[in-house]
């Protein structure tokens, strides 16, 4: 519902050296690298766009993302990327009521 938080949920548990990249509409939005060396978030990122400004959290520890007070903008196709010796994908879907 609008105005409400969102959590899109990775159901794994991340591992030390893994990268960890949120993607919004083929942008960048954040990234959270294996040895923390780099975290961002929105137009910290980038490519962000401001879109996203103060209503984001990235677990470190699964990669979770909690968007806060969802709006219509926020409507669209996510895709979260793990980095390992491979990338690991999941692609959420979110609508707003």
């Amino acid at each position: 519902m609008e105005g409400d938080p969102i959590i899109l949920k990775s159901g794994i548990k991340t591992r030390l050296q893994e990268n960890i990249r949120w993607i919004f509409n083929d942008t960048l939005f954040a990234e959270i690298t294996g040895d923390l060396s780099k975290i961002c978030t929105d137009v910290q990122c980038d490519d962000g766009d401001g879109r996203f400004r103060e209503r984001l959290k990235v677990n470190r520890q699964t990669g979770s993302l909690t968007i806060m007070n969802i709006t219509n903008t926020d409507i669209g196709c996510y895709e979260l990327q793990i980095i390992r010796e491979i990338i690991h994908e999941k692609h959420f879907s979110v609508s707003v009521n």
